[in-house]
């Protein structure tokens, strides 16, 4: 699935203005950044992904853009997309990845594979 360069710019820079080492890796149908093995956004098409807290859905699902995240039929737990229109400020991009970043230590990791993915240190 193609992803937009300019928001993966956008995450790359927020995630270095914030000094958090992250990994890039192709999973979920896109580019995903990783922080200690576990995903904290991602870009799908023109979509920003996150993985937030599941008890913030109801307040996260009012706002502008933000819709579940179905992925081959099956909605995932913890996941959320938010369209193009709920990103389009930095102010906008800096709340979701906050919410995520916030929601990753008490994330857990997915299972590894026993055929590693393809990453990009950052």
């Amino acid at each position: 699935m193609p992803y937009d360069q300019h928001l993966l710019e956008r995450i790359e820079k927020v995630f270095k203005e914030k000094k958090v080492r992250f990994v890039q890796k192709n999973m979920i149908g896109g580019l995903c950044f990783m922080v200690n093995d576990k995903m904290v956004v991602g870009a799908a098409n023109d979509a920003l992904m996150i993985r937030i807290d599941p008890e913030l859905y109801p307040m996260a699902l009012k706002k502008k853009g933000c819709r579940l995240m179905d992925f081959n039929g099956r909605t995932l737990k913890g996941f959320l997309l938010v369209e193009s229109i709920g990103i389009r400020s930095e102010k906008d991009l800096l709340y979701w990845i906050g919410l995520s970043l916030d929601f990753n230590p008490k994330a857990k990791a997915a299972k590894k594979k026993s055929t590693p993915a393809k990453t990009r240190k950052i």
